[in-house]
């Protein structure tokens, strides 16, 4: 039995229809970061991370997923992965008010480093 998918799946350059071939070669411009946090901030960092996706990406036309995991058996440690339409639409993310306010702001006080990483979509289901 398939299992559900997100919609934003979808805009990632999945197929529509059952059965069919994945896409290659799609314009999204993906990010991941990892992120390693400063000791003992890992419940502040996903409370602004919670507070800031409705707000920033939520609303964004040109973000198509924005995604943040913590690995429990890495504490002090977050992985944004993030698609977005492309450059323009990663700047106008970057660029607005709440990113400047929450994510350039108050998280970039808990950060110990991060690495930022572009990939590129080659295949979807």
């Amino acid at each position: 039995m398939a299992r559900p998918r997100a919609a934003t799946q979808d805009s990632l350059a999945s197929s529509p229809r059952p059965g069919a071939q994945p896409r290659r070669n799609q314009h999204v411009l993906a990010k991941v970061f990892p992120i390693k946090l400063k000791d003992g901030n890992q419940a502040k960092a996903e409370a602004i991370v919670a507070a800031f996706a409705p707000k920033g990406p939520g609303t964004e036309d040109g973000t198509l997923s924005f995604r943040v995991y913590r690995d429990p058996n890495n504490v002090d440690y977050l992985l944004f992965v993030e698609h977005f339409a492309d450059q323009a639409a990663y700047d106008a993310h970057t660029g607005s008010d709440v990113y400047r306010e929450l994510i350039a702001g108050q998280f970039a006080e808990l950060i110990m480093e991060f690495v930022e990483i572009d990939h590129e979509l080659i295949a979807s289901v």
